[in-house]
């Protein structure tokens, strides 16, 4: 398999909010869009992201519109302190606070305005993630 592209696509009831966020808080541009489809892109996240709008004919499987229960967008980032000062100045609804696993991973997780969980992360060396 000689993978080109890659992608995740969301289904939300509303695209433009979750476009916008991701343009306003992660840095993330407008690659291609339509009614009820948006794809962006960053120069270093490797992938695009999608969303489609929920109830779209296009959208398959149907059984799996709508839901995405237990999804994370992960991104690996190099400075977590900062990065997170930066969004709770912003105003960006952090739904688990900053804290460090015992195995060296430091993230906190947020969310868009249709729900949608991202979670940025820093590997940290094991003997400094105690907290």
């Amino acid at each position: 398999m000689h993978v080109t592209e890659s992608a995740i696509s969301l289904n939300v009831p509303d695209v433009q909010a979750s476009a916008e966020w991701v343009q306003s808080h992660l840095g993330f541009r407008v690659a291609m869009e339509a009614d009820g489809f948006c794809s962006l892109s960053h120069p270093d996240a490797g992938f695009n992201l999608i969303y489609l709008r929920v109830g779209l004919t296009t959208f398959k499987p149907e059984a799996m519109a709508g839901r995405a229960a237990g999804l994370l967008v992960v991104f690996t980032v190099t400075d977590i302190d900062a990065e997170y000062a930066r969004l709770r100045q912003q105003g960006v609804q952090i739904v688990t606070p900053i804290e460090t696993e015992s195995w060296g991973e430091r993230y906190f997780q947020m969310s868009d305005p249709n729900g949608v969980v991202y979670q940025l992360v820093q590997w940290i060396p094991v003997e400094q993630s105690g907290e």
